[in-house]
């Protein structure tokens, strides 16, 4: 199941109260769905708005079958709502850098599969990321992660986070 839209009046788009419609919106989504159910590009894309988040496409574009994109089309709605609590949670500003756009590593958990984002390194999350969760080894390519308790694997890649949300 997607979801692509709702039907909910907003006040004028960007004010505060417009941003907790959006967030109060997704608290409704999950509270009726599990966290598996999928979400459009704009549906995503409106909930990180209205979180104070924002998303930065290279490509200018949010088409999923192009690699310089940055599409949030079919990410699962638990991973939205994780990604609103580590912003929540942290204060920091976050930026998504990539979603489920083509040019990931394949597989069960992965970015097409709606489990993953990226986002770019700034100070205020690099130190929130490595102060509040353990590292608890390093990947292959040499990224050092970190594990919260809840589960979620943070990546820290040269030029961004790979978060997984289980």
């Amino acid at each position: 199941m997607i979801i692509r839209s709702y039907s909910v009046a907003l006040p004028r788009r960007g004010s505060a109260k417009h941003r907790a419609a959006r967030v109060a919106d997704l608290d409704q989504v999950r509270a009726r769905n599990a966290p598996m159910v999928r979400m459009s590009h704009d549906l995503a894309a409106g909930f990180l708005e209205a979180a104070g988040m924002r998303y930065k496409s290279s490509g200018h574009c949010t088409d999923r079958r192009i690699f310089t994109c940055t599409s949030l089309d079919r990410v699962r709605t638990g991973t939205i709502d994780r990604i609103v609590d580590l912003k929540r949670e942290s204060g920091c500003p976050i930026t998504v850098t990539g979603g489920t756009e083509a040019g990931h590593a394949p597989g069960r958990y992965s970015h097409g599969a709606g489990y993953k984002l990226d986002i770019s390194h700034n100070r205020c999350i690099d130190q929130y990321i490595t102060d509040h969760y353990r590292q608890t080894r390093t990947r292959g390519d040499g990224s050092p992660l970190y594990r919260s308790d809840a589960g979620t694997i943070f990546a820290d890649e040269s030029d961004h986070w790979d978060i997984l949300f289980r």
